[in-house]
């Protein structure tokens, strides 16, 4: 009885060492710079980019980055990009959705306890307030399909969503993961391949206007199907929706300020990306959050 309670002990010891291992500062490597000619890009007079906050998780850094302080609060905001262009007016992710309790009530309890999220104003309300009808978005673009880029997509009705075939499978086979797209049903998705060539390193591309504009490109590793929206402005300003390739400035930057290279993201964090039951798909890019 004594050595089983001396080896209860021990393996209570070890896991402890081992959850307090997986906090500890880790970093990404980094190659070298890749040499790369900015593409053209055409973005017609008029096009316009919104952000539009829906919501937030109140959390420490500790959790959004290994090496972070438990100490240091991190405000992590569920915003939706509103990309106003002549030819559609495009979603990137809802944000926080008007049925997020609800939702949140079908989790598995350890992503429930890892999101303790405030609840904003819904992104659909916020385009009414601003004259905007939901219904006449020409799409809502997923970087990728877990909960909190989703919540939102009931609360525009027939507008087509945007995936890549790959993060499309995902969706239907994904288990926990991709659970709230599922149980939204047969939605009007509006199905890409990536198309078009090479992209700023990237192999494949999607240019969605033809114009260089809004290009799609693919970045698998914290969902199967994830992407990087690059954004070009009429004023030359260029922007890359990364979704949740990372979670804060310390998973991209190498900058010395943010003390090397990008951080890795704690290994509960990870799993909770997958409901609990699994880390996150192996990728190069970090996988900090859900």
């Amino acid at each position: 009885m004594k050595r089983l309670l001396l080896l209860a002990a021990l393996l209570m010891v070890a896991a402890v060492a081992a959850l307090a291992w997986s906090f500890a500062p880790a970093r990404l490597p980094v190659g070298a710079a890749l040499a790369l000619a900015v593409p053209p890009a055409h973005p017609p007079d008029g096009m316009r980019l919104s952000s539009l906050p829906a919501g937030r998780i109140v959390t420490k850094a500790a959790v959004a980055y290994r090496g972070g302080a438990f100490g240091e609060t991190r405000d992590l905001t569920m915003t939706a990009v509103l990309v106003q262009h002549p030819r559609g007016t495009l979603l990137f992710d809802t944000g926080l959705g008007s049925a997020i309790d609800a939702q949140v009530h079908g989790f598995p309890w350890l992503m429930r306890l890892l999101t303790p999220y405030e609840k904003g104003t819904p992104v659909a309300e916020q385009l009414r307030a601003h004259g905007i009808s939901p219904g006449n978005l020409a799409g809502v673009v997923l970087t990728h399909a877990h909960w909190d880029h989703v919540s939102g997509i009931p609360d525009f009705p027939g507008v087509p969503v945007w995936v890549n075939r790959v993060e499309r499978d995902f969706i239907r086979d994904g288990g926990v993961a991709s659970a709230l797209a599922r149980s939204f049903g047969d939605l009007p998705y509006h199905v890409y391949d990536f198309t078009g060539g090479p992209y700023l390193g990237f192999e494949r591309s999607e240019d969605v206007f033809g114009d260089g504009s809004i290009v799609l490109v693919p970045a698998p590793g914290h969902t199967p199907g994830s992407i990087i929206a690059f954004l070009t402005l009429p004023s030359g300003r260029r922007y890359a929706l990364v979704g949740d390739l990372v979670w804060q400035r310390e998973g991209s930057s190498s900058r010395p300020s943010a003390r090397g290279s990008p951080a890795r993201s704690p290994t509960l964090t990870r799993r909770a990306c997958a409901g609990g039951l699994s880390s996150c798909t192996r990728s190069r890019a970090p996988c900090p959050t859900c």
